[in-house]
């Protein structure tokens, strides 16, 4: 069965190896926005024989092809997701690392609005907030208020 990654990286032509295969097949089930040591972790699980170095080697490769999404959420190390054609924002828990997805009509319509009155056409941005969860606030699913869209991901 082919992963998601995996087909993006065979239509833009790139070399599948069976360990990148397997790195792909992790990076595609993964449901939080792991880091290199994440990656290899759960890749070695599946074939002992892949290096910390063909980790790295492959996550430089498929961002260089925009298959992966770079971020640095403030801790110090990189953490990745496949690339989206859907943009969302990101909202990181400073104490848990855990990371919520989410998009929100008006904050994109505020920052049209703000690129035009300062003379710009807003082509692209990246929103990350951080915060931490407010006393007594409950765990809704994933279902927050500003949330019109999105995904709940771990930050382990």
């Amino acid at each position: 069965m082919t992963s998601e990654i995996e087909r993006l990286c065979l239509d833009k032509g790139l070399k599948m190896t069976g360990q990148r295969r397997v790195i792909a097949q992790v990076l595609s089930e993964s449901t939080d926005h792991p880091d290199v040591e994440q990656l290899y972790k759960r890749a070695v699980q599946a074939d002992p024989r892949i290096s910390i170095a063909t980790v790295y080697r492959t996550v430089k490769l498929l961002e260089e092809a925009n298959i992966l999404q770079r971020h640095d959420f403030g801790e110090g190390r990189a953490r990745y997701e496949e690339a989206s054609q859907q943009h969302h924002d990101h909202l990181i828990d400073v104490r848990t690392g855990e990371v919520l997805e989410f998009r929100n009509e008006e904050i994109e319509r505020l920052q049209r609005e703000v690129a035009a009155a300062l003379g710009y056409r807003l082509v692209g941005h990246r929103l990350e907030l951080f915060g931490v969860r407010a006393e007594g606030a409950r765990d809704n699913g994933g279902k927050h208020p500003a949330k019109t869209a999105g995904k709940r991901r771990s930050g382990s």
